[in-house]
């Protein structure tokens, strides 16, 4: 099982591109960064379905990186880099990636081990318990048993959601929804506007929002969501 999309993170330009052809060829949607300063400021870099992480990167530190992207998403995480020392191993599987590969790796491993931590993460989602919706009263119940008191325009959001049944809900639709004109300047209000929403989530919950941006299209919640 493979992840449809697949974000590298890895300043080694020549090894990077041959794995991305690689990648590419196995039916995987690739996109690289050279570094991790302008991975981080890419719109959607926390949306991608699978990350290959370097720690010896220009910019933030790869251990860092790990953290962020485990701090914002459930993906898998896999680090590969050529960084030795004993407490190599330790430090990546602390920072939340879930294996650890040690440069010259060959492509066929890298694949191998994408397909693994695929297989887990696939499961642990799919066995996860639903996000729970109150129209009624407002409240977002989290897997973990946390309430989430919404707003009127997060209400609005969820709702979207909650119909699409994890289907892209479109730009167009959420401004119908919230009674909003969409303009050439309305595409920054509405980024502002779901970014409050998954910030809200995540600091009430202290779980990572399956919340996520699909650039020019629209927007998607990756997790069971049900009315109650």
């Amino acid at each position: 099982m493979l992840p449809k999309t697949l974000c590298v993170i890895d300043d080694d330009r020549e090894y990077t591109e041959f794995l991305v052809q690689y990648m590419q060829n196995q039916g995987v949607a690739v996109t690289r960064y050279l570094d991790s300063n302008e991975a981080l400021a890419s719109e959607g870099v926390f949306d991608h379905g699978f990350y290959v992480v370097d720690l010896k990167l220009p910019g933030i530190d790869g251990l860092d990186v790990v953290r962020l992207l485990r701090r914002r998403t459930d993906a898998g995480v896999i680090v590969v880099s050529g960084k030795v020392g004993d407490t190599v191993f330790d430090e990546a599987l602390n920072a939340g990636a879930d294996m650890y590969l040690c440069k010259p790796v060959r492509f066929e491993q890298i694949l191998l081990a994408v397909k693994a931590v695929e297989r887990r993460v696939v499961a642990r989602v799919t066995a996860a318990e639903v996000w729970k919706l109150d129209t009624k009263a407002m409240l977002l119940n989290t897997p973990k048993k946390v309430t989430v008191r919404l707003s009127d325009t997060d209400l609005t959001l969820m709702r979207c959601f909650l119909e699409a049944e994890g289907a892209t809900v479109s730009q167009a639709t959420i401004f119908e929804r919230l009674g909003k004109e969409q303009t050439s300047d309305s595409d920054n209000w509405l980024h502002a506007t779901v970014y409050r929403l998954r910030r809200r989530l995540e600091q009430a919950t202290n779980e990572a929002v399956p919340l996520q941006s699909k650039p020019r299209v629209g927007y998607v919640f990756r997790a069971k969501l049900a009315a109650v």
